[in-house]
């Protein structure tokens, strides 16, 4: 064994390591929110390009309340907790905690991308 310890790394470095190599929970959970938030922010934009006058209030209160669930459901049945050594799948509801934390600000990104990139509202 070596006597040296190794080196120190700098905060950067520790960040982009972290970007690179995300938590698989995470991932999965931010992956399976933004595919719903992407199909819904898509109807949304579709709606408001055939209908310009129409009021999209409803549909986006719709569209966000669809994202949470949807999202948080979607990350409590794929993400699972860790096993250890066994092959038991278990999961919790902080699976879907995590799932409705992740929603919550990937619905409004995707609504804020819907109406003032696309739509230039």
């Amino acid at each position: 064994m070596s006597d040296q310890e190794p080196a120190q790394r700098s905060w950067l470095n520790v960040q982009w390591r972290k970007t690179r190599n995300p938590p698989p929970p995470v991932l999965r959970a931010v992956l399976a929110n933004l595919a719903v938030a992407i199909v819904g922010g898509v109807l949304i934009w579709i709606y408001a390009i055939v209908a310009p006058s129409t009021d999209l209030t409803p549909w986006i209160v719709l569209y966000v309340f669809v994202v949470i669930v949807s999202g948080s459901v979607a990350t409590y049945l794929w993400v699972e907790l860790p096993t250890g050594a066994g092959t038991e799948r278990r999961r919790s509801a902080w699976s879907a905690v995590l799932g409705f934390f992740a929603a919550v600000p990937i619905a409004y990104i995707v609504l804020v991308v819907v109406f003032q990139v696309l739509l230039g509202r």
